[in-house]
């Protein structure tokens, strides 16, 4: 493994999420330049100077940024999360056209001040923007790809571990497809330390079973909707979990994780973007094809994406 030295992460964003990823990151340590860029001078120059004020108490990481796109050169990660935001009601899809258009127009002006950096795209419904962001920039799809399901992967240990009276760092088992509404639990390949799910069980916990675990992926599914409904965004957790990703990347960890890139005869689909158990390193994202599943899950998986090569249709 070779880590990036002196890396540089620049998050586009500076609402919610963006905000959320650029503290996520600088409290982490996950790059040693971090930068917040936004049109919205007002907006970034305050969160950049929040940011600062704690860097006191936080590792060797700095923070900069503003308005103008000077502030994006250098970078090797790029982390995307402008744009609209998902309103209570609202799906990832009904977003699709307005985002898309405010990345059609971003993506040649980052490309110009940041050619070689790996871009991971967090706005919503960001299965959908990556494949037309990997049409439109000609990049290649391990340099272009999505956060993904590394989140709702998340949300699903922490159920799981909740469940088994474990840690969720002992909880093995992956959300796939679409970050929305079609994505699912690869359940056949979900173990809590070695043992299969449904086999799992103390003398506090007992067995789970299908109908249990049914409940657990639309709560899994549905959670992101429920804390809309509470307080008008998810910020912490997905910013938590993209700077793992750009950690990941930048310490060219050849880490294993659900994000979503534009597939090539995986399993039978090309040319949409899905959350597949990928390798990320510093050469990008490569989806794993050996990746085994049950008929049923192959299933889900060409029906989620074909439920999002019908949206991407629509925006081309």
């Amino acid at each position: 493994m070779s880590a990036i030295e002196n890396s540089k992460l620049t998050v586009v964003g500076a609402g919610s999420v963006g905000s959320s990823v650029a503290y996520a990151a600088l409290i982490r340590g996950s790059a040693r330049h971090i930068a917040l860029y936004d049109i919205a001078t007002a907006k970034v120059e305050a969160e950049v100077l929040d940011l600062a004020h704690g860097t006191q108490f936080t590792g060797s990481s700095d923070i900069t940024g503003g308005s103008d796109l000077s502030v994006v050169e250098g970078s090797h990660v790029v982390v995307i999360t402008a744009g609209a935001k998902q309103n209570p009601g609202q799906t990832r899809i009904e977003l699709a056209g307005t985002n898309a258009r405010i990345l059609k127009t971003m993506l040649p002006q980052l490309l110009e001040v940041a050619p070689n950096a790996i871009y991971v795209i967090v706005t919503n419904p960001c299965d959908v923007l990556t494949v037309l962001a990997q049409e439109s920039t000609g990049l290649p799809p391990e340099r272009i790809f999505a956060s993904g399901t590394v989140l709702d992967t998340s949300r699903l240990r922490w159920k799981l571990a909740q469940r088994a009276g474990v840690s969720p760092s002992s909880v093995h088992a992956h959300i796939v497809g679409e970050h929305g509404d079609t994505e699912f639990p690869l359940w056949s390949a979900a173990s809590i330390g070695t043992v299969p799910v449904l086999d799992w069980q103390t003398a506090e916990h007992p067995r789970m079973t299908p109908d249990e675990l049914d409940e657990i992926a639309v709560d899994v599914r549905d959670a992101a909707y429920k804390v809309i409904l509470g307080k008008g965004a998810t910020n912490y957790a997905i910013g938590l979990s993209s700077a793992r990703i750009v950690e990941a990347i930048l310490h060219d960890e050849h880490a294993v994780m659900p994000v979503s890139t534009v597939l090539n005869d995986y399993h039978g689909i090309s040319g949409v973007a899905l959350s597949v158990p990928s390798i990320v390193s510093a050469s990008g994202a490569f989806p794993i094809p050996e990746t085994a599943y049950s008929e049923r899950e192959l299933e889900l998986l060409r029906h989620s994406a074909q439920e999002l090569r019908t949206v991407a249709d629509s925006l081309r």
